[in-house]
């Protein structure tokens, strides 16, 4: 299959949270734009939750026809060398207009999204993907994404539920992780990865850097090996 090089990163707390309000507090937030940008990454996509929170106003799509599109499409409204993508299962965000920015957004839906949303996006001149009957088919997405798109490298910014999602799906080549020095500790609290099913086995990573900065934070990079650890005795 067809896809792009994909890279999880997160700045995390010393305990692997994530939540977006606590990292911004900490000393060593800089250091997580600068090795984002560091990774070569400029197509980058993030969940719903946090598209809602820190992409947009808040505002939700009323649809006036409930018609589903039902079946793996895409529409590619505007041409760049780089994407803002937002995984929105059912199609519920609104968004401005796209004017010919580089970092134009592009929506990927469920097949459950309706027509009438689709069409929105359209008018906003922005691209769209629809794949998965009821959930996103990840796999399909990333593919269209790389041959129809032309992305090779995209990195996945938020938060752990789309991170887990990926990473189940098999499709996370590599995990970026600056560790900022301070501890939440709150009680439920986003971690890093979130959403595997209970079945789920740990996936193995391979260290493929370690880098210290002067005010404390560390940056880990990991290369994804979908090896299977064998269960010894119970868990």
């Amino acid at each position: 299959m067809n896809k792009p090089y994909i890279i999880v990163h997160m700045m995390t707390s010393v305990d692997g949270r994530i939540d977006c309000g606590m990292t911004a507090q900490l000393a060593d937030e800089p250091e997580y734009y600068s090795t984002l940008d560091s990774l070569n990454v400029p197509t980058r996509i993030s969940g719903r939750v946090t598209a809602e929170t820190e992409l947009t106003r808040g505002g939700k799509f009323n649809s006036q026809n409930k018609e589903i599109l039902g079946k793996t499409d895409f529409a590619k409204n505007a041409t760049a060398d780089s994407y803002n993508i937002v995984v929105d299962t059912k199609g519920t965000l609104q968004w401005g207009t796209e004017n010919g920015n580089n970092f134009p957004h592009l929506i990927i839906t469920s097949e459950q999204v309706t027509k009438d949303y689709l069409d929105y996006l359209n008018r906003q001149n922005i691209s769209w993907i629809t794949t998965g009957k009821d959930q996103i088919d990840l796999a399909k997405a990333m593919e269209i994404l790389a041959d129809e798109f032309n992305i090779n490298r995209l990195a996945i910014v938020g938060g752990g539920k789309i991170n887990g999602g990926f990473l189940e799906a098999g499709l996370v080549d590599e995990i970026s992780i600056l560790i900022g020095t301070g501890v939440d500790g709150r009680t439920g609290q986003p971690s890093l990865f979130d959403g595997r099913p209970e079945s789920s086995h740990p996936i193995a990573l391979q260290l493929k850097d370690v880098a210290s900065f002067d005010d404390g934070a560390v940056w880990l990079r990991y290369l994804v090996k979908y090896l299977k650890f064998e269960c010894i005795g119970s868990w």
